[in-house]
């Protein structure tokens, strides 16, 4: 059934989020804040080894280094069309949109939770190929296996940021739902290149929310997310 890995991605963060809220309740507040951290470095590193797939290459028996004009361009171009458009804001205003419709307008750390890993869990390759085999060819393997990732990465965020956590399941349902739609349409544009390109930008952005997670709000993520499609664009021209 078409969409069938995305309901089962939605399933795997919910049940994730639920999960670590309940334990997160018999966790003192340090403890929780050394998830968080732990989380953060979790989702470094799964940027880095996107990142380091993109960029290096093993040619003549010595590794190489490459596409780093296509990082610089992309990451560039896309953070100022993101600017532009306040994408960040329109996370914030959904965020609280769904504080306010959950009862939870009292929960000061909701929205943060709620931004943090909505972009952990629908940023990368695997949310985008997943949906579009998942729509093409009705093959949900590479999504369920992402929502045992995320189940895992979701439990330990809600255990921290609390339960503006377990509601990233909308935006991803969202999100992967619209791809998965139009994947007959995508499927003709995204080369082997387009998608090696997508999967590098995407994973320097994950490193990115990482960055946040560890180190506090540094980084305005949701305003770079044009860049992944800059980086598709780059592997036409």
């Amino acid at each position: 059934m078409i969409g069938l890995g995305t309901l089962i991605n939605i399933l795997g963060i919910v049940a994730g989020g639920v999960c670590g809220l309940f334990f997160g309740k018999f966790l003192k507040k340090e403890h929780q804040d050394s998830l968080g951290v732990a989380a953060g470095v979790s989702v470094l590193f799964l940027g880095i080894a996107g990142a380091m797939e993109g960029m290096l290459s093993i040619a003549d028996g010595s590794i190489k280094s490459g596409n780093s004009m296509v990082l610089i361009i992309s990451i560039m171009l896309g953070t100022l069309v993101g600017e532009l458009l306040g994408i960040e804001n329109w996370f914030t205003r959904l965020g609280e949109w769904l504080k306010m419709k959950t009862g939870n307008a009292k929960d000061g750390g909701f929205v943060d939770g709620f931004v943090t890993a909505s972009l952990t869990v629908c940023i990368g390759a695997m949310a985008i190929m997943g949906a579009i085999e998942d729509g093409i060819l009705g093959d949900y393997s590479l999504l369920t296996a992402k929502a045992v990732l995320d189940f895992i990465i979701i439990m330990v965020m809600a255990a921290s940021l609390g339960k503006g956590a377990v509601f990233s399941a909308v935006p991803v349902g969202l999100w992967q739902g619209l791809v998965t739609i139009l994947a007959r349409l995508i499927k003709p544009f995204m080369t082997e290149l387009a998608l090696l390109y997508l999967s590098f930008v995407g994973s320097v952005l994950i490193f990115c929310v990482g960055i946040n997670l560890v180190w506090g709000k540094k980084v305005n993520v949701a305003n770079m997310l044009p860049s992944i499609i800059f980086a598709v664009i780059a592997a036409f021209i």
